[in-house]
């Protein structure tokens, strides 16, 4: 796959072009699946981005939309051969969180809010393997590997030329929690402190005693993307399944929410000497 070519992200921005394509018709996704004999949840997948979209597909939509510029069918036709392209994800095999990973390979800056464990950007590869063998028991011993190195690949997007913008709020619970050992506990605490000191990269950590919070519902993470025309998106991540939130109202509550988060945290270099220090108290035992 080009470098420059991110399937999950085009099939993001091809489903909102269709969207807008069939609002300016005055359609219904209903109506559009009865002209083409598909179903609606069809349609409102293709839309969503969630699935993948053929070039009959887009020439289809686009004669019901009557679509006249050949220019526009063109390019959404190249659009839909780019989506149904693979990401360097895909080498890995089945990844259950790959849409996530495409979205992420994209964005241009992450806000996430980690209540029980280290976000997975700032893992150290024994913390990740012993977090994912203590989250998922019966996974074979060949997957947790395979899940390990997917997490250090994406970690590349922290020391890339244009780096993701981070900004990682995190609760005392994932600092106290001893994954693996506390060998391991301390040597994942020293490279928190270690990355949280790159220019692009901010850590803030939520003490126990700073009480109820916003945050107390759970992780989740809001991703922007440098392309105007592409949506910032909530993900909150599932057992069986993940959340994706793209209306502008989600977005905007739960940006509110993360802003309450950080003003409630400590701020990031109180935040690197209380990860530190309980650093030492995992060295000292």
């Amino acid at each position: 796959m080009a470098s420059n070519v991110n399937p999950t992200v085009r099939r993001r921005r091809l489903g909102q072009e269709l969207r807008r394509l069939r609002e300016l018709k005055g359609m219904t996704a209903e109506e559009v699946a009865e002209r083409l004999l598909v179903s609606q949840s069809k349609i409102s997948r293709l839309e969503n981005g969630r699935r993948s979209i053929s070039q009959r597909d887009v020439r289809d939509l686009c004669g019901v939309y009557e679509v006249e510029d050949h220019r526009v069918v063109d390019s959404l036709m190249q659009m839909a051969k780019d989506s149904r392209q693979q990401g360097w994800w895909h080498a890995f095999g089945d990844i259950p969180y790959s849409v996530y990973i495409g979205l992420e390979t994209d964005a241009a800056s992450l806000r996430v809010y980690e209540p029980q464990v280290v976000p997975g950007l700032l893992q150290t590869p024994a913390y990740a393997e012993a977090l994912i063998q203590g989250a998922l028991p019966e996974t074979p011993t060949t997957d947790v590997e395979k899940r390990v190195q997917v997490r250090l690949r994406r970690q590349e997007r922290i020391s890339a030329d244009e780096p993701l913008r981070l900004w990682a709020v995190v609760d005392e619970a994932a600092l106290r929690r001893v994954v693996g050992s506390r060998l391991i506990m301390r040597e994942q605490l020293e490279r928190l402190v270690e990355q949280s000191q790159r220019p692009h990269v901010t850590v803030q950590i939520l003490p126990f005693d700073m009480g109820a919070h916003p945050g107390l519902n759970g992780q989740y993470a809001i991703l922007e993307f440098p392309d105007a025309a592409d949506s910032s998106v909530v993900y909150i991540e599932g057992v069986t399944s993940d959340l994706y939130l793209e209306k502008a109202h989600d977005v905007q509550r739960y940006s509110v929410m993360y802003e309450h988060l950080r003003a409630q945290a400590l701020n990031a270099e109180q935040s690197r000497q209380f990860i530190a220090d309980i650093a030492k108290e995992y060295a000292r035992h």
